[in-house]
């Protein structure tokens, strides 16, 4: 069967990612990086999407803190060459793709979701719905 956006990633797509983001957080781990915007700052790889011919992959990244993306993002693309190429001596790719990094916002929803949750309303609200479910005869 072959991919079509309405399937997902293919699993080629998916294995081919995981590679990529271990590829990318160990070359940032040792710190590779000789970027004055980098120093000191530790970047978490928490994706990366290959496209289906896996020429382009976008690499989601963000800050230990979630602070400071406006600057490591311009330097992460700065150094996208280099860390291309770093890629490819760790990947046993027949082409490397070109990276392209974003910042990773699902933190922040997840976040923004679990205040949303503990908020007073919320919390009445499904306790009323458990009182709710103990009277149907539970």
């Amino acid at each position: 069967m072959r991919h079509t956006p309405a399937n997902g990633p293919s699993q080629r797509q998916l294995r081919v990612g995981e590679e990529l983001r271990h590829a990318l957080a160990a070359i940032l781990m040792r710190g590779e990086l000789h970027d004055p915007d980098l120093a000191g700052v530790s970047i978490t790889v928490s994706e990366v999407r290959p496209s289906p011919d896996m020429k382009h992959a976008t690499v989601f990244v963000t800050t230990l803190t979630g602070a400071g993306m406006e600057k490591v993002l311009p330097a992460l693309r700065r150094a996208a060459p280099f860390l291309r190429g770093q890629v490819a001596r760790a990947v046993r790719l027949r082409y490397t793709p070109q990276l392209s990094f974003q910042a990773d916002t699902s933190f922040d929803y997840a976040q923004k979701i679990n205040t949303l949750m503990h908020q007073d309303v919320v919390a009445r609200d499904l306790s009323d719905d458990k009182d709710t479910d103990d009277d149907d005869g539970a």
